[in-house]
């Protein structure tokens, strides 16, 4: 039974936390100004700022800012700084109880897809595929449209993917509907033969993915593949490869490599969705219903709060 967060209020205190990588503290600054026109309050982690190798503080500090936040009444949404590498780390320690009791938005993307599959397969809940403060939000040219999808948390509204802002192809044609799952290709391929392994049984399954070469990205639509999780899905939602791109003499075009894996298991599909590393980011509520008609290229998808 899939747990919808409570809707945002202007006014509510969001909740900034670090749980992968350090995020550009400048990025991070400038993005403040994005959430006080959103009319909320911020408070941050206590462990935003720290850096420990590639990891934004050690993995009891970035699993405490985690839980302080979800525990924090005033708290009314977790927005993650950046992604990178790390929550991984920490799936396996984070108190799922805790967040099941105590529901409330949860957005970010990339290396936070390991916390949104473990998070909504442990407890139900709702979270948010979307670009980040630090990351993206705060960046000088971030696209206007990017921020316009934080609009979803205010009010229960169902998503029509915008046409015409990227060039959608048809793989396989049909209709799939099915609750929505997924995000980052690599961290979906890491969950296989885990606790938090990705579930794709009857689900429309969107992937992404950024700075992978076609060999890659094959090695682990292949893992997929072997693992029935191709097979399983009622349909795919391609999202952006941003610079998926050979470097090597020999080798596949990305298009190729994704033909051969989503056209073998012949279900609905469509590519090009900018959903991922790209600009704009248009942002998706995970764990709800969706519906993708594939011949028209059309994408609905339920509300994500309540």
């Amino acid at each position: 039974m899939a747990i919808k967060p409570q809707r945002l209020e202007k006014g509510d205190v969001i909740g900034i936390i670090a749980p992968a990588s350090p995020p550009n503290q400048e990025n991070l600054k400038r993005s403040l100004s994005f959430l006080d026109e959103l009319g909320v309050k911020v408070k941050k982690g206590k462990h935003v700022t720290d850096q420990y190798g590639y990891l934004a503080g050690k993995d009891s500090d970035r699993l405490a800012d985690l839980h302080n936040m979800f525990l924090d009444e005033e708290v009314k949404a977790i927005i993650c700084a950046g992604g990178g590498y790390g929550t991984g780390r920490i799936a396996s320690q984070i108190d799922y109880s805790l967040i099941k009791e105590n529901p409330k938005i949860f957005w970010g993307y990339s290396d936070i897809t390991f916390l949104h599959t473990a998070i909504r397969q442990q407890t139900g809940l709702v979270t948010f595929h979307g670009p980040m403060l630090a990351s993206d939000i705060g960046k000088e040219d971030a696209d206007p449209l990017s921020k316009q999808y934080f609009s979803q948390l205010f009010e229960p509204l169902t998503l029509d993917y915008p046409e015409g802002i990227s060039n959608l192809e048809t793989m396989v044609s049909g209709s799939a509907a099915g609750i929505l799952t997924g995000g980052n290709l690599s961290l979906l391929a890491s969950t296989i033969g885990t606790p938090y392994e990705i579930d794709t049984k009857n689900k429309l399954v969107l992937i992404e993915d950024i700075n992978e070469e076609p060999r890659a990205v094959d090695r682990m639509l292949n893992q997929l593949h072997m693992a029935g999780k191709l097979e399983d899905a009622a349909g795919f939602i391609i999202g952006d490869f941003n610079n998926c791109v050979p470097e090597r003499e020999l080798s596949l075009e990305l298009d190729e490599v994704l033909d051969t894996y989503i056209k073998r298991v012949n279900k609905p599909a469509v590519k090009g969705f900018n959903i991922g590393h790209c600009s704009p980011h248009i942002s998706v509520p995970l764990g709800v219903r969706a519906e993708l008609d594939a011949a028209g290229k059309k994408l609905t998808i339920e509300s994500g709060v309540k």
